[in-house]
């Protein structure tokens, strides 16, 4: 590298970096005191050995972080403000630039330190490299000073980058947002807060392909959607919900620019600012039309199951009884015939099971979520008694935690008891042996999930009869029993799982569920 700014391999500043006094040191007891220290900044001093550095350290040390060096690879570490004496500066300079552009767009400040006869010399060339030169001797307020100016430039920069960073992650944030609700795959609608009206700002392209309606519709209500066969009830409900600044959640039958007609499951939020006052009403709109249809066809089906068809099972029964009570009056001793009754009278005993099934799991399923814990330390002993009462050659035994323990056997899981006696029952009923065992175990997992046991010593249950609750019924694997699928929504309504185990010994249904879902 070629000769230093001052024309020298290396002249080192005088001992003078403050002057003595009589060149005028300062006295920091003068108005203003001392600096306030600032140990977040980091000085380093690119310099070698000597009485220079020690002034430096001892000058700087009041207000920042001082470490001294004269390894190159130490330009590469993060410091605030890089001072260089003569020497080294000659030594290194050609890195500097190199460690401002790994800075950028970050300001870092480089000073470099010469004599007075060196001053003119400096600011041939150094320029070029650093962001100030000082000549020596320096009064100790001055130095200060001046470090202390560049310190502050950087600290700005660092502030100025750090904002602009932020603000560049929060257009990206912004834009990220936007795509997401450009792109949701159901209608999202932004409208203006208003007394009467609230009419629209913003509508995504899911909305416009649910309903037609694009830009188009910017400065119109929502309520355009609506039509003659619109629940005025819903209506209503909708308003009032938006003129008390609520959140509400409807299911209301819309129509389409073309004047087709959906059910949409609409729910709409106030946003509001940071005073708390509603700004805009944010909507989400979902078509739900084919659920609207399957719900309507599955009430139907269900009044016809537990309706019609138990009046005409009913009908059957009374017919059979009065043919057998027929024969029975003219003596007629045909097995064939007594054998088609009795089939009769079981296929109809069946279908009446069947729909009970059907009702049960409908009631149980339907219950809403509830806030009301189970005690089950309570209601299992009682179900085992009603067991008990209805089949008494049968052998139940309940195996519960430890009764001492201080927590409750709490769970909040809808139906559960329900699922535990169609279980036991089951259990009982499709077991041949004229005295069956069932043994009921609940056991605690962890703090937040309870697991219920129920084995038997029965049969088991057929493989097709479990097979379907993992691979879904078909025209050829269905289940018969429908209890089995009353527990399997109960666990899995609840979140929890349910697995059936069958072997040589009989049967073991496990039901794990939180205690809270």
């Amino acid at each position: 590298m070629g000769p230093g700014p001052d024309g020298t391999a290396g002249d080192a500043p005088t001992e003078e970096i403050t002057g003595t006094p009589a060149a005028g040191d300062v006295d920091d007891s003068a108005p203003g005191g001392p600096p306030e220290p600032d140990d977040d900044a980091r000085v380093l001093l690119f310099m070698r050995p000597g009485r220079n550095r020690e002034l430096l350290v001892e000058t700087l040390r009041e207000r920042y972080a001082v470490e001294t060096t004269t390894d190159v690879e130490a330009l590469e570490t993060t410091f605030d403000c890089c001072v260089f004496d003569a020497h080294e500066f000659n030594r290194v300079a050609g890195t500097i630039q190199s460690r401002r552009e790994l800075s950028a767009p970050v300001f870092i400040p480089f000073v470099l330190l010469v004599s007075d006869e060196a001053v003119g010399m400096a600011a041939g060339n150094a320029w070029e490299y650093v962001d100030d030169i000082i000549e020596l001797p320096v009064r100790k307020a001055a130095l200060r000073s001046r470090i202390a100016n560049l310190v502050e430039r950087r600290r700005t920069s660092l502030r100025l980058a750090e904002r602009e960073r932020r603000l560049a992650d929060t257009v990206e944030d912004l834009r990220l947002k936007e795509q997401a609700m450009d792109q949701a795959p159901v209608g999202i609608t932004i409208a203006e807060s208003g007394d009467d009206d609230n009419p629209l700002v913003y509508t995504n392209d899911g909305f416009e392909e649910l309903t037609g309606y694009g830009s188009d519709a910017f400065g119109t209500d929502c309520r355009f959607l609506q039509g003659d066969e619109t629940d005025s009830e819903t209506r209503a409900a909708l308003r009032s919900a938006i003129d008390a600044e609520e959140p509400i959640s409807v299911d209301i039958l819309n129509y389409r620019r073309n004047g087709q007609t959906f059910w949409n499951r609409l729910t709409v939020a106030p946003l509001r600012d940071e005073n708390g006052s509603v700004t805009n009403y944010v909507g989400f709109q979902t078509d739900i039309t084919d659920r609207k249809i399957r719900e309507r066809r599955l009430e139907v089906m269900s009044r016809v199951l537990n309706h019609n068809l138990r009046n005409k099972m009913n009908l059957i029964e009374g017919y059979t009884a009065m043919l057998r009570e027929e024969l029975r009056g003219h003596d007629v001793e045909d097995e064939p015939i007594h054998h088609a009754l009795g089939v009769i009278e079981e296929t109809a005993t069946d279908l009446m099971g069947i729909a009970d099934a059907v009702r049960k799991i409908d009631h149980t399923l339907a219950e809403p979520s509830t806030e009301l814990d189970i005690d089950l330390s309570e209601r299992l002993p009682e179900l085992v008694s009603r067991m008990t009462d209805r089949y008494p050659a049968a052998t139940f035994e309940l195996s519960l935690p430890d009764p001492d323990s201080p927590d409750p056997l709490m769970v909040r899981v809808v139906g559960l008891v329900t699922a535990v006696e169609e279980a036991v029952e089951n259990a009982v009923k499709h077991n041949e042996d004229p005295d069956p065992t069932v043994k009921i175990r609940v056991e605690r997992r962890g703090s937040d999930w309870i697991e219920i046991e129920i084995e038997d010593d029965g049969p088991g249950i057929p493989d097709h009869e479990t097979r379907v609750l993992e691979h879904g019924e078909t025209s050829l694997t269905h289940a018969d029993r429908l209890g089995i699928w009353l527990m399997y929504w109960v666990v899995n309504k609840a979140g929890g799982e349910f697995s059936v185990s069958t072997g040589d010994a009989g049967t073991t249904l496990r039901l794990t569920v939180p205690i809270a879902p």
